[in-house]
Parts: structure tokens; C-alpha cells; sequence
């Protein structure tokens, strides 16, 4: 779920619903301090937490299981 900034609010998304994407593709930008939410299924194990910082493409955020 991409969530725009209050202010910016401008993100730029490439995929539409029901679009296949491969593992490590990028589908779109977040621009100007919009945020992302990330949901995974809950048997994931998650390797991230809280306050951390990551990087788009660079950071493992979670192994499924």
C-alpha cells in the first residue's frame, strides 16, 4: 500500500492490479517523504524491525516461509 505525503503527495506506480512482477522488480517511486506499507503473510520471518532504515532494492525486510 503506497500512502502519499500530506503535502507532496505524489508517487509514480508502474504496475496495475492483477500485474505479475518478479522478484526484485521495481514498480514505481515514492517521491518527497510518501511512505509505504508493506504487508507480508504472517508466517514470514521478518529480519527488520522497528525504526530501522531501509534501502528500496537493497535491504531484506523478511524470508517467506
Amino acid at each position: 500500500m503506497q500512502i502519499a505525503g500530506l503535502i507532496a503527495r505524489r508517487i509514480i506506480c508502474r504496475v496495475q492490479a492483477g500485474d505479475g512482477v518478479q522478484r526484485g522488480q521495481r514498480f514505481g517511486m515514492i517521491c518527497f517523504g510518501s511512505r509505504l506499507d508493506v504487508y507480508l503473510p504472517a508466517d514470514t520471518r521478518v529480519s527488520v524491525t522497528r525504526g530501522d532504515k531501509v534501502r528500496a532494492g537493497t535491504s531484506v525486510l523478511g524470508y517467506l516461509a
